[in-house]
């Protein structure tokens, strides 16, 4: 198994989808230069209950999220998270969750790069 002489780490953000645009907008600040962002389905410990709501439900109510997926070195990790947690902070149900976990490597198809070299902005040639 090839693995990256840097260490890596995936930050996956599961928001809501007016949130999603604060985060692409300030990604670079930490030296990101890519993302996957893709829309999901999905509830937490209050089975997709709204605040609003008097009585909560027994069956799960799915609500519209969206994930965010980044990678990078695990030395920014922190502050990076401290950016997202203030960024995605109202203090009502459905801020979000944030999982972190390492990566062994990165590999850019193309030219063969690994680990932050195939995350750094490439050569179009």
């Amino acid at each position: 198994m090839r693995v990256a002489i840097e260490e890596l780490s995936k930050v996956e953000i599961i928001t809501r989808e007016a949130k999603v645009s604060e985060l692409t907008e300030n990604a670079s600040r930490f030296g990101i230069t890519g993302m996957t962002i893709y829309n999901a389905l999905g509830c937490g410990v209050q089975l997709g209950t709204q605040e609003y709501e008097n009585e909560k439900s027994d069956s799960l109510r799915l609500l519209s999220k969206q994930v965010v997926m980044v990678v990078l070195p695990t030395r920014e990790v922190d502050s990076f998270l401290d950016f997202v947690e203030k960024s995605l902070y109202t203090g009502h149900i459905g801020d979000g969750k944030i999982f972190v976990t390492p990566v062994t490597n990165a590999i850019r198809v193309r030219t063969g790069e690994e680990g932050m070299d195939a995350l750094k902005e490439g050569t179009l040639d």
